[in-house]
């Protein structure tokens, strides 16, 4: 006679399961930005495979590989070309050929005097050395764990891709709420997806741009490269790349150029930083809407977890985690419905 009943079998089975998952997902705690990586990859490119393999017809095998080489292209090498270039410019980056002291003295000479900050340019300066180190690690120091990242992304990717309907199979079997649910979840994270991803996107290329041609007009050096840094500087909320105008400011004002000072600070608080908004406005109403709260504290959540990614995964990874929420309680109320109708006799509904 078997020590444990069939239920309890079961149940003893369920908790192994449940541990074991815990100490699985422990384990891949690593490669966690690799997995969150192919599952907006996937998202985005889904549309674009399903034209290739099922409109033109072209082999799966094939057209996996050409998203993947061109998700690389898009996405993957403008960040390594970021890092990049942000290296190589603290490398080349002379104190001695620019008046730093003397501007820094001069700032906290102001700052004591109206504000009882005396070495407010000082600290800050020590803060955004901080924060840009952590923001942009070294590529010599990173370099194994940003191949591992990506090969472990583009391996799951290419499967995900490959056995698309194997794949999306699997996951409304196993799925923790009905059909109906999974469906409409896989609908709001492609827009929660296009909407953080896509969306911020475009609005970032758009505001580095404007920077860029801004610097340019007046004459500020290396246009180019703050246009870039803009644009990755645009995934920041609250901050974003119009805040570059102010630094830009100051520093034509100390060294005599007060009106092209003025030109730059307003041209990018003002004009730059009310197109952001209307940007979002109209890309808000074609993709998705996406609440600015979200974007701001996904941005917080992301960077000490991801480091440069986070300021796109931390806005995805919080949108998925309250579009999960919403069918959770979405569930529990039909449940709950559910569960009074049969708790009310028959005569009674009626």
């Amino acid at each position: 006679m078997p020590v444990f009943s069939y239920q309890q079998r079961n149940n003893i089975v369920l908790v192994s399961i449940i541990v074991l998952g815990c100490f699985l997902l422990y384990a891949l705690s690593t490669i966690f930005s690799a997995i969150l990586g192919a599952i907006v990859l996937y998202v985005m490119f889904r549309p674009l495979y399903l034209h290739l393999t099922e409109k033109r017809r072209w082999n799966a095998t094939l057209s996996a590989l050409l998203i993947i080489f061109i998700s690389l292209i898009a996405i993957v090498i403008p960040f390594l070309l970021l890092s990049i270039m942000v290296i190589e410019k603290i490398i080349s980056f002379k104190t001695s050929s620019l008046p730093i002291d003397s501007w820094v003295d001069k700032i906290d000479m102001v700052t004591a005097e109206y504000l009882s900050q005396p070495r407010f340019a000082e600290d800050t300066l020590k803060k955004l050395g901080t924060y840009a180190a952590d923001l942009f690690p070294s590529i010599l120091g990173s370099a194994a764990n940003i191949i591992l990242t990506l090969l472990v992304l583009y391996f799951l990717l290419y499967f995900m891709l490959a056995q698309l309907r194997e794949f999306e199979a699997g996951l409304l079997r196993y799925a923790p709420f009905s059909e109906q649910h999974a469906l409409k979840f896989a609908t709001a994270l492609k827009n929660s997806t296009y909407s953080n991803v896509l969306g911020q996107g475009i609005i970032s290329l758009v505001q580095g741009f404007l920077l860029a041609n801004g610097f340019w007009i007046v004459g500020l050096p290396d246009a180019i490269f703050w246009g870039v840094i803009a644009t990755f500087i645009s995934f920041l909320p609250v901050v974003g790349a119009p805040t570059l105008s102010i630094p830009a400011g100051l520093y034509l004002m100390l060294i005599g150029r007060t009106w092209s000072g003025v030109f730059i600070m307003a041209y990018g608080l003002l004009f730059i930083g009310n197109l952001d908004h209307v940007l979002r406005m109209i890309i808000n109403k074609r993709i998705a809407n996406t609440h600015p709260v979200i974007s701001i504290i996904g941005v917080f959540i992301g960077l000490p977890l991801f480091g440069i990614l986070g300021l796109v995964f931390g806005p995805v990874l919080l949108s998925y985690f309250i579009l999960l929420t919403e069918i959770y309680e979405t569930n529990r109320m039909a449940a709950e419905r559910l569960e009074r109708i049969r708790a009310t006799p028959d005569d009674e509904q009626f």
